[in-house]
Formats: structure tokens, C-alpha cells, sequence
């Protein structure tokens, strides 16, 4: 049985997702890209440890308080989206990542590798926490983000300093 809850957040409402072990496995914007039907995220329960542990560490990543992210994560996917996942999580706060370069690190050596791992970062469930908005192009440029290429270049022009979350300007 899964819960949910929404909060609020600088780039809109954002909903939490719980799975039946008390982990976080979804964390969906407005309008994202591969968000799940809304009655798969069970019922409303905004009493949930960790949907209270997440807003906290959401606060604090927004406020400039920390750049990385300790809630329990129940990440729910192939084995090869997993290990795209694991990944994501050790690209640097304020840094970006090529999917090339991703491919690389996950020693993936046939043509299209960088295509794959494009696919599995674009089902991320759990997106900031798991920081699929590092992800660039090989040449640099913003490509494709389930949350929108706006959301995107804000959450990166964050996390290098040029924009301030408790501002407003992300809007």
C-alpha cells in the first residue's frame, strides 16, 4: 500500500510518495513527464515519518543548507534504471554530467549507451533527491527533463549560486 502527500515547494507543489516499507519512492512535480496515474500513489496521509523527514531536507537543500539528500529511498525499477539511479547520486552538487560520460561510468560500451541511460534518467521516480537534473548533453546543452527544460536550467543556475531559491525567482 502506497501513501502520498504534496508540499510546496519553490518550483510548485510537489508530491511525495511512500511505499508500504515507509520509503520515499516518487517525487512528482505538476506537469512532469512520466508521472504515474494519481491513483497509484494510494491514499493521502500527511502523518508519514518520511514525508516529514523529506520536507525537512527539501527546506534545507532550497534554503542553501545542504546538498545532499539522506531520506530512505524505496526506488522501484529495472536493474539497469537502478544502477543509472545509484549514479545520478554521485554526481557532484553544482556540477552536470554528460549521459556519454554516464555511459562510461556505468561501463557501458555499445553504440546507443548514451540513449539508454537518457531513458532511465528520464523515469527517475524520485527527481532533485535523485539529481536527474545533472544530466546534460555531450556538448553541454540542456536536453529533455520530466520536470520541464525551465525547471531544469533553474534548478542547475541553483545549485551554481545565480539563483536563490527562497527569492522566489525560480518561479
Amino acid at each position: 500500500m502506497r501513501h502520498h502527500t504534496v508540499t510546496d515547494s519553490p518550483y510548485g507543489p510537489l508530491t511525495l510518495v511512500a511505499d508500504a516499507e515507509g520509503a520515499l519512492c516518487g517525487l512528482y512535480m505538476t506537469d512532469q513527464r512520466h508521472r504515474p496515474a494519481h491513483d497509484t500513489f494510494g491514499p493521502r496521509d500527511d502523518s508519514l515519518r518520511v514525508f516529514g523527514e523529506t520536507r525537512e531536507q527539501l527546506a534545507a537543500y532550497f534554503a542553501g543548507e545542504t546538498r545532499r539528500f539522506t531520506v530512505r529511498l524505496g526506488l522501484h525499477g529495472t536493474p539497469f534504471q537502478r544502477r543509472v539511479w545509484d549514479q545520478l547520486t554521485e554526481i557532484p552538487y553544482g556540477q552536470t554530467r554528460s549521459y556519454g560520460r554516464l555511459a562510461l561510468a556505468l561501463a557501458l560500451g555499445t553504440p546507443g549507451a548514451s540513449r539508454a541511460v537518457g531513458l532511465a534518467n528520464g523515469r527517475n521516480p524520485v527527481g532533485i533527491i535523485v539529481p536527474c537534473h545533472r544530466v546534460v548533453g555531450s556538448d553541454g546543452s540542456l536536453t529533455g527533463y520530466g520536470g520541464g527544460l525551465d525547471r531544469k536550467r533553474r534548478l542547475l543556475a541553483f545549485e551554481r549560486g545565480s539563483e536563490r531559491a527562497e527569492e522566489g525567482v525560480l518561479f
